[in-house]
């Protein structure tokens, strides 16, 4: 394998997300659903990030706003706990408890620095395709301290996102490479290293223990799986 760049996605794989969602779904128990015991918030972390109705999908094929989508998933969550409806007139207030918490939580992972510099070492060129808006990754990014990865491809790029071969191949174009000596990185096996794969790149599955949404399985042959960013230049033949 002779890989000239990788591109990775953003959420929950250089940006540790899930934690930042797990503060966020906190500051929304103890505001709106204070009957609901602190010892339940992993359960209501796994309804957010699980999205069993398919809202955040929905987005990334341009069926949905961002902002219709995040009501919805609101929504949803707090009747499972027993909690008030998130209608138009209450999102507003919602929002400003969760996403302000959610914003004050964007860390890095701690493998992310030493895999980027490994890959600079080697020549390799490195950016980012990902189903969020671009502005809203960069904001993540330079929160994260994470430099020299630009943000090439989001939703709001062609009005959907992975797992079309469309964004991944434009991520390509931008980088200047060739699909087949491109790798891609993702914690989803599905739209990140399968999709990827199957857009003629190389899917690498990142499946981090302990943080693999309900149902996740790992996905057929063809794919590298890797536990850290770590074993990602061993994977690509880079070490």
């Amino acid at each position: 394998m002779v890989v000239e760049a990788v591109l990775f996605d953003v959420d929950d794989t250089l940006v540790d997300t899930r934690a930042a969602f797990a503060d966020a779904v906190g500051a929304v128990r103890r505001t709106f659903l204070p009957q609901v015991p602190a010892e339940r918030e992993p359960e209501m972390l796994a309804v957010w990030r699980d999205d069993v109705h398919g809202h955040y999908r929905a987005y990334t094929r341009g069926e949905l706003g961002f902002d219709e989508q995040r009501r919805l998933r609101a929504d949803e969550l707090h009747v499972a706990f027993g909690g008030p409806r998130v209608d138009e007139a209450a999102y507003p207030g919602w929002l400003a408890v969760f996403w302000g918490e959610f914003e004050r939580s964007w860390r890095a992972h701690d493998d992310v620095a030493p895999a980027l510099e490994a890959l600079r070492a080697a020549g390799v060129r490195v950016g980012c395709v990902t189903n969020a808006r671009v502005e809203l990754q960069e904001s993540k990014l330079a929160a994260a301290r994470i430099e020299g990865v630009p943000v090439l491809v989001g939703v709001d790029t062609f009005g959907f996102g992975k797992p079309r071969a469309e964004v991944f191949h434009e991520g390509c174009r931008r980088l200047a490479s060739d699909p087949a000596r491109t790798a891609y990185v993702g914690d989803e096996p599905d739209v990140d290293a399968r999709a990827a794969a199957d857009a003629g790149l190389v899917g690498v599955w990142l499946d981090r223990p302990g943080v693999r949404r309900s149902g996740e399985r790992a996905p057929t042959a063809g794919i590298h799986r890797i536990a850290g960013l770590g074993a990602l230049p061993g994977v690509l033949g880079l070490v």
